[in-house]
């Protein structure tokens, strides 16, 4: 059974990628595409694309760091298709990596305003439409590896991602008894230009006073060699169809992964052990699990 056919799905950073292979995906399950970008050369091409495999698309310039964005492409889809049934919050950008004490504070708002901020606004306008009509529907929030682990010299990104994994988690819960399922997706590198995020940065977040120095240019940039050797998009598009049917909660692409978050899960059981045979949560170590369903 098809669940999908003549449905909408809303997917932002639409226009290539994750994004785009995801629309690519959820087209040739009979869905109408509603593609917001930022970048319009890109979106246009997008368009072309799927229009020349027969999906019904509507392509929307957009900044999702904006509400005034997403509350335009929400009313757009509306007028277009009806009803929204799906929102796909994939745009996401990474900052130049380094250490602690080089932090840019300009960096870390731009990440923070489109990885985190992005989403939330994305959830704001486009719930209440999937809500409305009462059919249920789906939220995938594109998160990442590093929201399941880590990345050194990427706190702004890790960062995050680690909350978008947690909001999918709280949001699942929280709109399970309208029928929505939402899953974070975590992929580890894919072969797209997140490497090249600085070229769609708005210009309230470029750090004009920063000037870069060749000198200190790394001669290898191992980051975007990963990318560049990364799985194709497209697998993951198709991935996301299968673990929806399938109504996961945690989408991986990379089974690898798994030894790495198996070891960070046996860090914290082994941490919660050494908590119950602490003198000091005697009194504690009895109550009940807090649980939410």
């Amino acid at each position: 059974m098809n669940n999908y056919k003549n449905k909408t799905a809303v997917i932002s950073g639409g226009a290539e990628g994750i994004g785009f292979a995801i629309a690519q995906a959820m087209g040739e399950q009979g869905m109408n595409i509603v593609l917001g970008d930022i970048d319009a050369a890109q979106l246009k091409e997008a368009q072309a694309k799927l229009e020349a495999q027969g999906v019904p698309v509507l392509a929307v310039e957009m900044d999702v760091t904006l509400p005034s964005s997403w509350a335009n492409i929400a009313e757009q889809a509306i007028e277009r298709f009806g009803k929204v049934h799906m929102l796909v919050n994939n745009a996401g950008v990474a900052s130049a990596p380094g250490p602690i004490e080089a932090t840019n504070h300009k960096d870390w708002q731009w990440v923070i305003d489109v990885n985190l901020k992005g989403v939330v606004f994305g959830a704001e306008a486009i719930v209440p439409l999937i809500k409305q009509h009462g059919e249920g529907g789906w939220m995938v929030n594109v998160a990442s590896m590093a929201g399941m682990i880590g990345v050194p010299y990427a706190g702004a990104y890790t960062a995050t991602k680690v909350a978008v994994v947690g909001m999918s988690e709280s949001w699942n819960v929280e709109l399970s008894k309208h029928n929505i399922h939402v899953a974070a997706l975590c992929p580890a590198f894919v072969k797209t230009r997140i490497h090249l995020s600085h070229r769609n940065r708005q210009e309230e977040h470029r750090d004009l006073e920063r000037k870069p120095d060749p000198k200190a240019a790394p001669k290898h940039n191992a980051a975007q060699e990963l990318v560049e050797n990364g799985i194709a998009p497209e697998i993951v598009g198709q991935r996301v169809v299968e673990a929806l049917n399938a109504k996961e909660l945690y989408i991986f692409t990379h089974p690898a992964q798994r030894q790495v978050a198996q070891q960070r899960s046996a860090a914290i059981d082994q941490a919660f052990e050494r908590a119950e045979n602490s003198p000091l949560l005697a009194d504690v170590k009895e109550q009940d699990p807090i649980t939410f369903s």
